[in-house]
């Protein structure tokens, strides 16, 4: 039995393969000489012109809002389908952008429309998929270990026609973005309910009093401008009632629905960063020479080439058996695919990575090669969305509840 992609997967990966050779590739030079300009200039929090110029390209092409299954806002795209474009993306940081695919405001949208009510979606939902906006996802906290999101302490309470949010979030990926208008924030309402109801969602305006940005956080040095990370205070913050998503204590809930086309999006893209990784390190070593010839004629190198094949190729086809069990049975029956993939994938990507650098020696640990700054985003990923060891745990529970009757049985007997 053969593997290939459907027709229709390989004209969507031709029409978003040939936008991104024509246009984004070209474009990454003018992108980083941007950013570089505004830096210069003390202000990297900026919206990057040549990435808005894209943006109006892509759209006008039809090449918008690919992610969305499952909805008539999108393409009509399923996560089977979805995947292979978002590895093209994943190549280039500011891809994702330029479709309006990237994060967080695609979990953002897909909460919106799976769960948030009519004057949510007409208010928060229309602007971002029409692009005019960007969002933040609100949810880790540097006091508690979120790895367990019941640990979380922010308070959500109720009083009168309003809710009132007080505590202190970090790694509020996008609130660098000067367009980014809303949040989606989770706390506790009822500390008193159940474990897995005393958390909700709420939208919050960026622009709300009280709310309080302490400082962007770097990573390995990178301050991921001009979306960034942020670390943000909610100091008796006002909203109004209607501002709760699907009602309270629905937090999990909507926790669980968001994540898994979200780590579908960044494995497939981690493959794409993981490609772009091998390619750098074959051009670096078939142009350089050490001890009396090309360093890729060096064995060693060819082992590490190979390898790095090899994992790539395994990392894909895993993601996208992941997606295509979405589609048939559901992200709930699909969930050790997704946790296998959430934690094979970074890995992966990270030893390809390492080896690229190693490869361009010195100049690898420099911004010179864009190695380091992948790097740091791929290592960033064995945190986001749940850190390895929380994936592992449901790998290894959902193995041992395979053998627990049979078991039982031999014990009875």
């Amino acid at each position: 039995m053969n593997f290939d992609y459907t027709p229709r997967q390989k004209e969507w990966m031709k029409r978003v393969g040939d936008f991104m050779d024509k246009f984004v590739v070209p474009a990454e030079k003018t992108y980083n000489d941007q950013m570089a300009e505004a830096r210069a200039k003390g202000n990297p929090w900026i919206v990057v012109p040549v990435v808005e110029e894209l943006k109006a390209k892509a759209k006008g092409q039809g090449l918008w809002n690919l992610f969305l299954n499952e909805s008539s806002h999108g393409a009509g795209l399923t996560n089977l389908e979805y995947a292979p474009l978002a590895e093209l993306m994943g190549g280039i940081g500011f891809a994702s952008e330029v479709f309006n695919c990237s994060a967080p405001d695609t979990g953002n949208m897909e909460v919106l429309e799976r769960y948030g009510n009519e004057w949510q979606q007409k208010k928060w939902m229309k602007p971002l998929l029409d692009g005019e906006i960007r969002s933040a996802f609100i949810m880790t906290e540097p006091e508690v270990a979120s790895s367990d999101a019941a640990n979380i302490r922010t308070r959500i309470e109720r009083q009168g026609d309003h809710y009132v949010i007080n505590g202190r979030k970090w790694w509020s990926s996008g609130m660098g973005d000067p367009r980014c208008k809303i949040m989606i924030v989770m706390g506790k309402t009822d500390p008193n309910a159940d474990k897995y109801r005393q958390q909700s969602q709420i939208l919050v305006e960026t622009n709300t009093p009280g709310v309080h940005i302490k400082r962007m956080l770097p990573v390995f040095g990178f301050d991921d401008a001009p979306h960034g990370h942020a670390e943000i205070v909610f100091e008796n913050v006002k909203v109004p009632v209607e501002n709760m998503i699907l009602g309270e204590g629905r937090g999990f809930e909507i926790a669980q629905g968001r994540l898994g086309p979200g780590r579908i999006h960044h494995c497939m893209r981690t493959i794409g960063a993981a490609e772009r990784a091998l390619a750098s390190m074959c051009k670096r070593l078939m142009t350089r020479e050490a001890f009396g010839k090309r360093i890729s004629e060096h064995s060693v190198w060819e082992q590490r080439v190979a390898e790095a094949r090899i994992n790539i190729e395994m990392c894909r086809l895993l993601t996208l058996k992941a997606a295509d069990m979405m589609d048939k049975v559901g992200n709930k029956v699909a969930r050790t695919e997704i946790a296998m993939i959430k934690v094979a994938a970074p890995r992966m990507a990270l030893q390809v990575i390492d080896d690229a650098i190693q490869a361009w020696g010195g100049a690898g640990v420099t911004t010179d090669s864009g190695l380091a700054h992948l790097y740091a985003g791929q290592r960033t990923l064995r945190l986001a969305d749940g850190p390895d060891e929380v994936h592992n745990r449901t790998i290894a529970r959902l193995e041992f509840g395979k053998y627990s009757n049979q078991l039982r049985m031999e014990a009875a007997e």
